[in-house]
């Protein structure tokens, strides 16, 4: 197994900017895909999926209707599984370092993203991602694996989270 680092902390807090800038540095070297907020007249209104490799989706809405939501959300699985998923396991074949932001209640609701998941951190990759804080039997399992490392991100150490999680990656 690959080593696996999971930021978790408070939303609003940065992990996805940490992950967005690992990618960054990591260049072709890193696949998978980040989450973006859908704004509309100044008002977030969903989220989308961004591949590393340049393929976006709609991740959730207030537009969607039905199930499954969180919270005003209708989440789409189509674009989940069909874009988010295809990244996570390309990343596995191709990359040298597997991303995934997030793995979160609306991403849950996927039992083929929570394989794509395990396959990841199962291969000999290294998966960076963003992880919820929030207790659940899923992710409280995927936590206590152990070649999992789970770094806090607060106010006071977001700075510090990217330097450490590059050099984690390169020591191992």
């Amino acid at each position: 197994m690959g080593r696996t680092i999971l930021l978790t902390g408070r939303p609003g807090v940065g992990k996805t900017t940490i992950i967005r800038d690992i990618a960054e540095q990591l260049g072709d070297a890193a696949g998978g895909f980040y989450t973006a907020e859908v704004r509309e007249s100044g008002r977030r209104r969903g989220f989308r999926i961004v591949t590393l490799d340049g393929s976006e989706g709609i991740l959730s809405h207030v537009d969607i209707k039905g199930p499954p939501r969180v919270s005003r959300y209708g989440v789409n699985l189509k674009d989940l599984e069909e874009i988010g998923v295809a990244a996570l396991r390309r990343a596995v074949a191709e990359a040298d370092c597997v991303v995934v932001d997030e793995i979160g209640k609306m991403e849950l609701f996927s039992e083929e993203f929570r394989k794509a998941v395990t396959e990841a951190i199962e291969s000999d990759k290294p998966l960076v991602g963003s992880v919820m804080s929030s207790r659940n039997r899923w992710v409280d399992a995927l936590k206590a694996l152990p070649n999992v490392t789970v770094l806090e991100v607060t106010l006071d150490n977001r700075e510090q989270i990217a330097p450490l999680v590059m050099e984690l990656l390169q020591s191992s």
